[in-house]
């Protein structure tokens, strides 16, 4: 499932967020944090993990998250990889298609986290720069995404993915991880599309018995599927 979260970000977040992520900040090769097929790939600029702006805007992103019911109905988070941040602008502009590693450590949290979801907020308004979309490849070929700044896009982390070479301007996002409590991408798409039209027919109609009986179904499946 490929999603888009409208308005992860506040304005006033994304100004923050924009304030720390400047030319001043501690921009590294993005090669650093690559597994060995994503090092001949990849050409970018990541934010230093230990440096304090990092620190502060992964707090700031993961209370946006953690706020968002679609996100979490999406995701049913088990684990978030701390947010990581990358610039693709002049000479370092390109991320080549790749697959994100299966498990991942993250050196803030000291966890092995695995990979179901991968998650892709945007930074920088479209209009500043030209090229950089996330190209996802899915069932019925690529889907090229380039959102506004503040929204996010999630998707299955085994879909071969690339960033397109950026030709104007910076684009800058973050981008981390969720181990989620149910494995499964075809699973996880049938419990959002039942409890989002849980919502609607409740929106519609109120708490009808037929309303809580599906509500029973719901976690009924959850917990047949779901690992805490």
């Amino acid at each position: 499932m490929i999603l888009h979260l409208q308005n992860v970000l506040t304005g006033e977040e994304l100004a923050t967020a924009r304030s720390l992520l400047d030319d001043q900040a501690a921009w590294v090769d993005g090669r650093h944090s690559a597994g060995t097929q994503a090092q001949t790939r990849k050409n970018n600029e990541q934010l230093a993990q230990d440096s304090e702006a990092a620190r502060a805007l992964q707090a700031l992103v993961l209370g946006a998250v953690q706020r968002d019911p679609l996100f979490f109905s999406a995701a049913l988070p088990r684990k978030v990889f701390n947010p990581l941040f990358n610039r693709y602008s002049g000479a370092t502009n390109t991320y080549g298609a790749h697959v994100d590693g299966a498990v991942l450590h993250s050196k803030t949290t000291q966890q092995w986290v695995r990979t179901d979801i991968s998650c892709t907020l945007f930074l920088s308004d479209p209009a500043s720069y030209d090229g950089g979309e996330l190209v996802v490849k899915d069932t019925f070929g690529d889907q090229r995404i380039k959102l506004p700044a503040g929204d996010m896009v999630i998707y299955p982390g085994t879909r071969v993915h690339r960033v397109d070479p950026v030709t104007r301007g910076a684009r800058v996002a973050s981008f981390f991880w969720v181990e989620s409590m149910v494995r499964g991408d075809e699973q996880r798409r049938l419990l959002f599309d039942l409890d989002m039209n849980l919502l609607a027919l409740r929106k519609r109609h109120g708490e009808t018995p037929e309303a809580t009986a599906l509500t029973g179904t719901y976690h009924n499946l959850l917990r047949l599927w779901a690992d805490t």
